[in-house]
């Protein structure tokens, strides 16, 4: 995704913005944290091990969506929050029109269902069956 600088509105919307969706990605991980923290059917140790696998993962997460805060990457970090819903529909409306658009635009590119066309079903409805083949 090209790199673009967006206005200053949307700027000072966005950090706004940001600070949200970083609350709301904290906030599921220590749901995540609490719900294994509350799992009885393992020790205390396996609860651990998982929280910190859990921790070091989201870690890495957090980082690609939100480091590198600056108007060159507002574009692309808006686009993660969307990807991961993190921004509410009322957040984005508050951008201006034309990132909205450039946001769905690209949401929609990357959540549209794939299309599978299996080539060997293509070729067997305009291929009559041979003899040999049963």
């Amino acid at each position: 995704m090209p790199m673009q600088d967006i206005k200053e509105s949307d700027w000072k919307v966005f950090k706004r913005v940001r600070e949200a969706a970083l609350e709301r990605f904290c906030g599921r991980v220590l749901d995540e944290i609490a719900r294994i923290n509350l799992d009885n059917t393992k020790n205390k140790h396996e609860r651990y091990a998982a929280i910190y696998r859990l921790v070091h993962e989201r870690h890495k997460e957090i980082n690609s969506i939100f480091d590198y805060l600056r108007r060159s990457t507002a574009v692309q970090q808006l686009c993660s929050f969307r990807l991961n819903d993190l921004v509410t529909e009322q957040e984005l409306r508050e951008f201006s029109p034309g990132l909205v658009k450039l946001v769905e635009d690209i949401h929609e590119v990357y959540t549209r269902p794939m299309e599978v066309v299996d080539d060997d079903q293509e070729e067997d409805k305009e291929t009559p069956p041979r003899a040999d083949r049963d």
